[in-house]
């Protein structure tokens, strides 16, 4: 197909940010929109680009003293009668907008039309954000090329409503399982049932109080939910076992060892096995570019309640925050939306940051 991505386009994050959501993407289908980031940085000369699967990474290497990061994934969720985009008045619909194509936008413009920024510069444009961790672009390019993430700062342009959100919670999944005796549903006396035996799990889910903790001036609430049960054998058959699907989000001051201590604390009795745990990011705030950073937002920063990609980042030594136009209530939402005042805002907030005094 003809590039979309043209002078005009580029120019104006707005319009970058509506063609990029009109060419469809969703996780594992990004080649197409993949293609058009790839050969627009191809052209540009101040930067060196490369490409691994779906990935486009540009940089600039203009000596200077630090080097940042600005990261948008190209992927959504599935299309959900939102596509392509629609506008009405100041705002624009379509699937992608606030998750994240608007922060996305971001890095492309600046990174054609900034040719001397303060700081050198890595670009990214990754896949597979929305899916599993294995297909997940940055996970990709950490393992065999971990050197094109090296930095002394990272902005993920994940939506945030145009506040900083430093950080992120670690997410921890697990099931715990209770188990009974089978017998006929009409002699139930005969057996002991494992779901009824849920009660008392769903019981100290119930009556939990989630930690608040503050790092840094940041607030992260936790919390722990069943999202999932799993019982039953026949229509007429006392179960035998039931397992209760948990999930724990906690603060980026506890590690993923820490967190499971704590489930088996609260689940103390039951069988409990974790079967995925990632760990979260603290605020990032103190390095030099961070602060700049925040200089240039004008508004204090706030604890992101989720798991994001800065986490990758943190694991690697590399401080990392959160900043987009999206409003996060809207990301996966079929009616997904984002405001173009908060696409220009956020542009002039990275302009006045990465452009040279």
């Amino acid at each position: 197909m003809e590039n979309p991505l043209t002078p005009e386009v580029l120019a104006d994050p707005v319009a970058l940010t509506r063609a990029l959501v009109d060419i469809e993407s969703v996780s594992l289908n990004e080649k197409a929109i993949a293609d058009c980031v790839e050969e627009v940085l191809r052209g540009v000369p101040h930067l060196s680009t490369h490409r691994h699967g779906n990935t486009v990474m540009a940089r600039t290497d203009l000596g200077r003293s630090q080097r940042v990061v600005l990261a948008g994934h190209l992927d959504t969720v599935p299309l959900n009668n939102n596509f392509p985009s629609t506008m009405r008045g100041d705002l624009m619909y379509g699937c992608g907008t606030s998750d994240m194509k608007s922060g996305t936008a971001y890095a492309l413009h600046l990174a054609v039309t900034l040719p001397d920024p303060r700081y050198d510069v890595t670009y990214f444009f990754y896949e597979a954000e929305e899916i599993e961790s294995r297909y997940n672009g940055l996970n990709l390019v950490a393992q065999a090329f971990p050197e094109w993430l090296e930095a002394d700062f990272a902005v993920l342009l994940e939506p945030t409503y145009g506040i900083v959100e430093a950080g992120c919670q670690g997410t921890m999944r697990s099931v715990v399982t209770t188990t009974g005796v089978r017998a006929h549903s009409a002699r139930s006396w005969h057996g002991v049932n494992a779901i009824h035996a849920a009660g008392e799990v769903l019981r100290r889910l119930q009556t939990y109080e989630a930690r608040r903790v503050t790092i840094d001036g940041c607030d992260y609430r936790e919390g722990m939910n069943a999202v999932r049960i799993n019982g039953g054998v026949a229509g007429n058959v006392v179960p035998d076992r039931c397992e209760i699907e948990v999930n724990y989000r906690f603060a980026p001051d506890r590690t993923p060892a820490e967190a499971e201590a704590h489930l088996r604390e609260v689940f103390a009795g039951f069988d409990l096995v974790v079967t995925d745990a990632v760990a979260g990011a603290p605020p990032g705030l103190e390095a030099a570019p961070a602060k700049e950073f925040l200089e240039a937002v004008g508004a204090a920063p706030i604890g992101k309640l989720g798991w994001t990609d800065v986490a990758r980042f943190a694991a690697m030594g590399i401080p990392a925050l959160n900043f987009g136009p999206g409003d996060p209530n809207l990301a996966h939402h079929p009616d997904e939306h984002v405001e173009i005042s908060k696409i220009r805002d956020g542009a002039a907030t990275l302009h006045r940051w990465l452009a040279p005094a």
